[in-house]
């Protein structure tokens, strides 16, 4: 990385994704303040405010109007961007589909946030496990580093003309969204334009020399197709976004693929998780590592397109792995829905691998290092008595 080309600063998570916007030069933003996604926005409004950021800001009286402008933009051929959490994101929900559905490449930040009721606005990923079925493209980072440069990778695979898919950014509510870290910002977003080019094809912008329509009733005889391109575009996904994290490390030498490991190498077990606790747990693996317990780290980056065949190298030579999921997925076979994942890649690859599903830091429930241990001892001791898979997740430190 050519350090004179990057100034370093310290940054939250949201205040990484507000330089990643304005370097990314976006055109319109529209967003609603809901906590712990506010900051976000905010530090655009003042980029804007100073001169730093040619875009149109556009304030509005909730999350679904924020998106319905996001969508509305977005056809008529601008860059856009918004943020939410949380209660914003579920009655964001409507027009999820609809962007989706019309094949716009909108970017959008999750400070990720439990779901009311009970009100909580601590961290946990039930709001970004509630998209799973939208058809965006999902991201989860766990460094604020990875926010920023994540983001700017989304307009890259959203805009790219094979999958005009949005795609979401989303990182840890509070423990990231809020904390503070050394980032590595553009000096000049130039450089960051020529990877991410403004350019969109014209079949899907609006215009009046070249008339279209977008969003047509479509009747019984054609809605599947339809919605059957979103599945092809989905499945071509896989391959740009690896092209877009290659070029990004040529280019800037930060590296970044669908899943990271830690300590892999001649590990038996394996904990699976996402977004910042992925630090926790590679915290505990260097303890558990001066006690003789050789475990490894994976890190789930991105869910959406789920990544079967780079989870499937990295798991085959596992005799077990743990899977910590941050969101319940009430009625379940397992609960845990990245769970869930990887129980059906099990079964669809023939993998020979006991599975063990916990669930944690729900509410932001605290969890540390003494608890990845605990777990992984746990897990030790059921796999003794012969327990390959969870039967149901363990709703791990909860007051029974």
């Amino acid at each position: 990385m050519e350090k004179d080309l990057w100034i370093r600063i310290p940054l939250s998570s949201n205040y990484a994704a507000a330089y990643a916007v304005k370097d990314v030069d976006v055109d319109v933003v529209a967003a609603y303040p809901i906590t712990p996604q506010t900051t976000v926005v905010e530090k655009i409004a003042e980029f804007i405010a100073n001169g730093e950021l040619n875009a149109e800001m556009i304030h509005v009286e909730s999350e679904h109007s924020a998106l319905s402008a996001c969508i509305g933009a977005s056809a008529a051929g601008a860059r856009v961007f918004t943020a939410t959490s949380a209660q914003g994101l579920e009655l964001m929900h409507e027009m999820l589909h609809i962007a989706s559905g019309l094949r716009l490449p909108i970017v959008m930040a999750i400070a990720a946030r439990a779901l009311s009721a009970p009100l909580s606005i601590w961290g946990d990923y039930s709001d970004v496990m509630n998209t799973r079925d939208s058809s965006w493209i999902t991201i989860i980072a766990s460094t604020a580093q990875e926010v920023y440069d994540s983001i700017i990778q989304a307009y890259k695979v959203a805009e790219n003309p094979d999958i005009l898919l949005p795609v979401m950014v989303a990182y840890d509510g509070f423990t990231m969204s809020h904390t503070y870290e050394p980032v590595y910002v553009a000096r000049d977003r130039s450089i960051i334009l020529d990877y991410v080019p403004k350019k969109r094809p014209s079949w899907n912008v609006l215009d009046v020399e070249k008339p279209i329509t977008m969003g047509v009733v479509a009747n019984p005889d054609w809605y599947y197709e339809f919605k059957y391109q979103q599945v092809v575009a989905m499945e071509k996904s896989p391959e740009v976004l690896k092209e877009a994290f290659q070029e990004f490390e040529k280019r800037f030498g930060r590296s970044y693929g669908f899943i990271e490991t830690y300590n892999l190498e001649n590990s038996k077990i394996g904990i699976l998780t996402y977004g910042g606790l992925y630090g926790t747990v590679t915290e505990a693996i260097d303890y558990m590592k001066k006690m003789g317990m050789n475990v490894a780290a994976i890190r789930l980056r991105v869910f959406r397109p789920f990544p079967y065949e780079e989870l499937l190298k990295v798991v085959k030579n596992l005799e077990a792995l743990i899977v910590i999921d941050r969101a319940i997925s009430f009625g379940a076979t397992l609960e845990g829905p990245v769970a869930m994942e990887l129980a059906t890649m099990a079964y669809k690859k023939g993998l020979d691998i006991a599975l063990h599903s916990y669930i944690a830091s729900i509410g932001q429930r605290t969890v540390t290092e003494e608890d990845v241990i605990a777990i992984v001892k746990n897990t030790t001791a059921l796999l003794e008595k012969g327990v390959k898979v969870t039967e149901k997740s363990i709703y791990w430190g909860v007051r029974l």
